[in-house]
């Protein structure tokens, strides 16, 4: 009995060993090409102002236009200067304008500015350092205590 075992065994290996090799087919894994994204196509979003009553104050409220609907979710490459927000957190916002003419300064409106979120911890910048940078293009309409632009899983494209 132990014989025949061994012989069926070495018979089954010798038939998987020397069996011709079936053909692989292999698909190519379709990784969509990140978004260009420009400020121009941010401007597709209009403002109406909202009363905020848990903060006692009017806020403008996004109505985001069809052309960057069709984007959130995304991948997008935006580029923009950087602006640094709290460093300790990492926390950065991405401007079409240097500081000195950013939204925050009154110089711009809340669609020329979007907050990164970064992938992993990544290096420090500069105030007003020009860079490029690829995330999840996330639209906010809810939460007042975001921006109306988040990249999401933000990486810095070299």
């Amino acid at each position: 009995m132990r014989r025949i075992l061994i012989t069926l065994c070495i018979l089954s290996f010798i038939a998987t060993a020397f069996r011709p090799a079936l053909p692989v087919s292999v698909k190519p894994v379709s990784v969509a090409e990140p978004v260009k994204l420009s400020w121009e196509t941010l401007r597709d979003v209009t403002f109406k102002k909202k009363w905020y009553a848990a903060e006692s104050i009017y806020m403008l409220y996004p109505t985001f236009g069809p052309g960057i609907q069709k984007l959130n979710g995304k991948v997008v490459e935006l580029t923009g200067y950087v602006l640094p927000v709290d460093l300790e957190e990492n926390t950065y916002v991405l401007s079409a304008f240097p500081f000195s003419a950013c939204f925050f300064c009154g110089g711009a409106g809340p669609e020329s500015v979007a907050a990164l979120k970064f992938k992993k911890n990544s290096k420090k910048f500069k105030t007003d350092e020009r860079r490029t940078f690829r995330g999840i293009l996330k639209l906010n309409a809810d939460n007042i205590y975001e921006m109306n632009y988040i990249l999401a899983d933000t990486e810095v494209v070299e």
